[in-house]
């Protein structure tokens, strides 16, 4: 069964993410883990209150691209393993929603792989957010963020 990386909201912790890290075949080689946790944030780049957010994504496309990620920046010198798990469902704010290891023989070996995997993970996989915000004018609203707008 091939290895799973969309996930409903709560399936997998950020410890059993790690001790998966640290159980593969590849380990003992490893003498850094760097972790990335993706969380709600309570205010957006255009001042609103965010209530929730809404994460979907096309599954097994999102699979695919996560998967794709993964094998890439794993065949870089030095690095042992790396993962993004993302979560769908509804998220309060502070809530984790992605969860990026990447393992490796040496601290500066992980650094840029793990910015190189969410910088990544963020433009190509196929997963969608619905913001629930409350306005500067103090407007209940919800829309669908375009990454790319954000930044």
């Amino acid at each position: 069964m091939p290895l799973r990386y969309i996930h409903e909201k709560g399936a997998l912790s950020i410890g059993e993410l790690i001790e998966r890290v640290k159980g593969g075949p590849n380990f003992q080689k490893a003498g850094a883990i760097a972790v990335f946790i993706g969380v709600v944030r309570g205010e957006n780049p255009r001042g609103e209150k965010v209530q929730k957010l809404e994460i979907e994504a096309y599954n097994e496309g999102a699979d695919e691209v996560l998967s794709k990620i993964c094998l890439d920046l794993k065949s870089g010198k030095d690095i042992v393993d790396v993962q993004i798990h993302h979560f769908v469902g509804e998220f309060g704010v502070g809530e984790d929603l992605v969860y990026v290891v990447a393992a490796g023989s040496h601290r500066e070996d992980v650094f840029p792989v793990l910015r190189e995997a969410v910088e990544r993970y963020k433009k190509e996989a196929p997963i969608f957010k619905k913001e629930y915000v409350t306005t500067k004018e103090g407007r209940e609203k919800a829309y669908w963020v375009e990454e790319a707008k954000e930044e």
